[in-house]
């Protein structure tokens, strides 16, 4: 969601505690950085990304989906922005291979020499974190706070979060130890044993 990039505050209680994030931004987003002649260039990410040159641009995976590598085309270019020390910032840009109009935009704050896939596979972590909100609203009532307050929103949505992680914990031990264990099952027929085609 485009709203948390655009949230400064957030960007920076995250980067205070030395928290590397990828951040989805609006293409309309303001954007200042300092060029290599330290002169201040105001833009937005539409308007570098339409600057970019075939090379730039890189194709890569965003992780597996339902069918396959879900594959986009990646490009990103460094924000002079100040950066604690051991990190660097990021405009990273994503490109459908079969629309090239179709972009989307993130602010990246990663360790030095961080790669262009790796923050491609964290961009596209997202489908991932959308699956858990999904589930978290379906199974444990997520969306089904009608709390007037931010207390009240804040107490149930750690509640359901804790519920899902929880599940998801048990869910993950219980297919560990059902992975190794042989089948304790006996009535399945064997070859031999199988009746033969009439």
């Amino acid at each position: 969601d485009a709203l948390y990039g655009s949230d400064t505050k957030l960007r920076r209680m995250l980067e205070e505690r030395g928290q590397a994030y990828v951040l989805a931004v609006r293409g309309n987003q303001s954007i200042r950085f300092l060029t290599d002649d330290w002169g201040l260039v105001q833009t937005d990410p539409a308007t570098t990304a339409g600057g970019l040159a075939d090379e730039d641009w890189h194709a890569l995976s965003a992780g597996e989906g339902a069918k396959g590598p879900r594959l986009y085309d990646w490009a990103h270019v460094a924000l002079g922005w100040a950066a604690e020390p051991g990190f660097e910032r990021w405009l990273l840009i994503r490109r459908s291979p079969r629309d090239p109009d179709r972009l989307a935009y993130f602010f990246a704050y990663a360790p030095e020499g961080t790669a262009l896939p790796e923050l491609a596979r964290a961009a596209g972590s997202r489908w991932a974190i959308e699956e858990c909100f999904l589930r978290a609203k379906g199974d444990l009532g997520l969306d089904h706070c009608e709390a007037r307050s931010w207390h009240g929103w804040h107490r149930h949505m750690t509640l359901v979060m804790a519920a899902q992680a929880f599940l998801a914990t048990l869910a993950a031990t219980q297919a560990r130890a059902a992975f190794g264990k042989p089948s304790e099952d006996k009535t399945s027929p064997t070859p031999q044993d199988a009746p033969e085609a009439a």
